[in-house]
């Protein structure tokens, strides 16, 4: 154990110091795991190859690069401006109408973009324009794109969600229904807080303008692509008429053909788009290749069963665990951005929670969510920092403090959830079993 302990403090100094983190896990992992095998360079060398090997040839992996090319097409074929305008014709008259419309519209592109940063970007272009102006604030407006933007890693397709059921042996079509009720209570809590910032300040959120029935139809008829291209991709995970990878596929090919139907395809753009989707692929290859050394190495030192003796000696309830484990993910979070964390904690987290008796299915949804928090609370909150790329004239300290009611939002859900795993589990449960 004090082996597994001294190398998560060389990490720490590796993150630090700005090593990317799928080499720093890869470098403690591998000088980690021969140190425990009396330096046999051999055996070390051979278990770091089959860790390559393996992760490039799984089938199941193939899902990552053709779920961030189906979000990079939706980006960019401009679906994110007819899901706000639909939500704006339904929402918003309504006090904080835009807000909301904001918030839902996060909700729906992220259904289909699967990438919280993009989903704040795009989003900030979009409905940013528009309430300023109706003469929302600053800190409001902000806010909803921020926590609006955190869904992406959480509604299905989750690119997280995937590399978390690579790691833990978990179906990834089940993490997938498990994620949509636990990503519509996040809606509806984001909403609340939006309603409640407005009761304390209606000036931070007027009124718009009222649309009639025939706008509403118009701007419903905005989003048939979004909607068919969600239906067919989910509908057939959950109806298991294809699996996760096929639906990927189609996926992929869906997007690219409503982005020539709405002609925003040019050769560059193409070009620009193969481009990132193959950039952000790698990166995660690498990171995940990185995450599955240092896991070897985590597990030979010993450490999860070592904590496993340490819970059952001290006679710790298991839910006492779980908000043991919950509390670390929101400190780590103030640290590390999301990515880094799963990756980081899931290999020693997940064999205690699994010996505890825990659905792993259910733990993943606890864990993202709690990842989700991270993204929009100071001092990384990298969908903040995001946000304030985009728009130059908005400091993070005014992003920041507009954030406050959606993460205690999401703590409110984070506790909901682990209260009531059903709401997880119900879904996979019903369909699957």
């Amino acid at each position: 154990m004090i082996v597994s302990l001294i190398g998560f403090v060389c990490l720490l100094v590796f993150i630090f110091l700005r090593v990317p983190i799928g080499f720093a896990m890869g470098i403690i992992g591998f000088f980690g795991f021969a140190y425990l095998n009396d330096f046999n360079w051999i055996a070390t060398l051979s278990m770091s190859a089959r860790r390559v090997i393996d992760t490039a040839q799984d089938y199941g992996l193939s899902v990552i690069p053709l779920f961030i090319l189906m979000g990079n097409l939706v980006t960019r074929s401009g679906l994110s401006s007819e899901l706000y305008k639909a939500s704006f014709a339904f929402l918003g008259h309504l006090r904080g109408g835009l807000s909301l419309a904001t918030v839902v519209a996060c909700g729906a592109f992220s259904a289909i973009c699967g990438s919280s940063l993009a989903t704040a970007a795009t989003m900030a272009k979009v409905s940013m324009p528009e309430m300023r102006k109706y003469g929302y604030s600053d800190s409001l407006a902000t806010a909803s794109i921020a926590a609006g933007g955190t869904l992406g890693i959480l509604i299905p397709p989750s690119v997280i969600l995937v590399i978390y059921g690579i790691m833990t042996e978990q179906s990834i079509r089940e993490l997938f229904a498990a994620g949509f009720l636990p990503g519509l209570l996040g809606v509806s809590l984001y909403m609340a807080a939006v309603t409640w910032t407005v009761w304390r300040d209606p000036k931070a959120g007027p009124r718009g303008k009222k649309m009639d029935g025939k706008q509403r139809i118009k701007a419903l008829k905005g989003v048939w692509g979004t909607l068919l291209l969600f239906s067919i991709v989910m509908g057939g995970i959950y109806a298991g008429i294809f699996t996760p990878t096929e639906a990927a596929g189609i996926g992929a090919a869906g997007a690219f053909m409503i982005a020539l139907l709405r002609k925003s395809l040019t050769l560059k753009i193409l070009f620009d788009v193969l481009s990132d989707t193959a950039h952000t692929t790698s990166s995660l290859f690498v990171v995940v290749i990185g995450a599955l050394i240092f896991s070897n190495f985590i597990n030979r030192a010993g450490l999860p069963d070592a904590l496993l003796s340490l819970i059952t000696t001290h006679n710790f309830s298991p839910m006492m665990i779980i908000f043991v484990i919950i509390s670390i993910y929101i400190i780590l979070g103030a640290v590390f951005e999301s990515l880094s964390m799963l990756l980081l904690t899931v290999p020693i987290f997940y064999p205690v929670v699994q010996s505890l008796g825990f659905d792993l299915v259910w733990f993943g949804i606890l864990v993202v969510v709690v990842t989700e928090i991270s993204l929009i609370t100071p001092p990384v909150g990298l969908n903040v920092f995001v946000l304030s790329g985009v728009l130059k004239d908005v400091s993070t300290r005014t992003i920041f403090k507009g954030v406050t009611p959606f993460w205690v939002a999401d703590i409110i859900r984070l506790l909901i959830i682990t209260l009531i795993p059903a709401i997880a589990t119900i879904l996979p449960q019903w369909l699957y079993h």
